[in-house]
């Protein structure tokens, strides 16, 4: 599996959704390297930046309306209902 910014997408609602629903940014990480650290390892320049691409793959996910917008860099990333 190659990683790239569509599969951070899913790895994050996956992430989310083993945490109900909400998770900070550092606990979606955790989530993501114990649940695909093979991935991560094996993905060649991605695995020195992946944690970079997954702050943009949520932003992906706020403009798609798939997590809840905040103004404010420490609340916890939600998914939208």
């Amino acid at each position: 599996m190659t990683v790239t910014g569509g599969v951070l997408e899913d790895w994050i609602v996956e992430a989310l959704n083993a945490m109900n629903g909400r998770g900070s940014p550092v606990t979606v990480s955790k989530h993501i390297w114990e649940h695909h650290r093979l991935e991560l390892e094996r993905s060649g320049d991605m695995f020195y930046k992946w944690q970079y691409d997954m702050r943009w793959a949520a932003q992906r996910l706020r403009d798609t309306n798939k997590l809840l917008k905040t103004h404010d860099r420490h609340f916890p990333w939600r998914l939208a209902k």
